[in-house]
C-alpha cells in the first residue's frame, strides 16, 4: 500500500485519537496531585512515538508491559493497571 493510500484512509482516525490523547494529559495537567506510575509510563510510550521505525506500536506495549517473566505468588490487586508499577 502506498503512503497517500495509509493517509487517506487512516489520518483522521488518527488525528482524532491525537486529539483524545492530548485532552487526557490535558486534564492530567489541570488535576490536583503527583504523578502516579501509570502517568509516568504513558509519558515514556509517547516519547516512543517520536522514535523513527516500524516498530512503534511493539515498543509503546513493551514500554508499558511488565518484562518479568516469572509468576508471582499471587495477585496483589484485583484489576489490571495497565502500566508496570516497577518500571524505571
Amino acid at each position: 500500500m502506498t503512503r497517500q493510500k495509509v493517509l487517506d484512509l487512516y489520518f483522521m482516525e488518527a488525528r482524532a485519537r491525537l486529539i483524545d490523547l492530548a485532552a487526557f494529559l490535558d486534564r492530567v495537567d489541570r488535576a490536583e496531585g503527583g504523578d502516579d506510575f501509570r502517568i509516568k509510563a504513558f509519558r515514556r510510550a509517547v516519547a516512543e512515538l517520536q522514535k523513527p521505525g516500524p516498530q512503534r506500536a511493539k515498543n509503546v506495549l513493551l514500554s508499558l508491559s511488565d518484562p518479568t517473566t516469572e509468576p508471582i505468588p499471587r495477585a496483589t490487586t484485583k484489576a489490571a493497571a495497565g502500566a508496570w508499577p516497577d518500571a524505571p
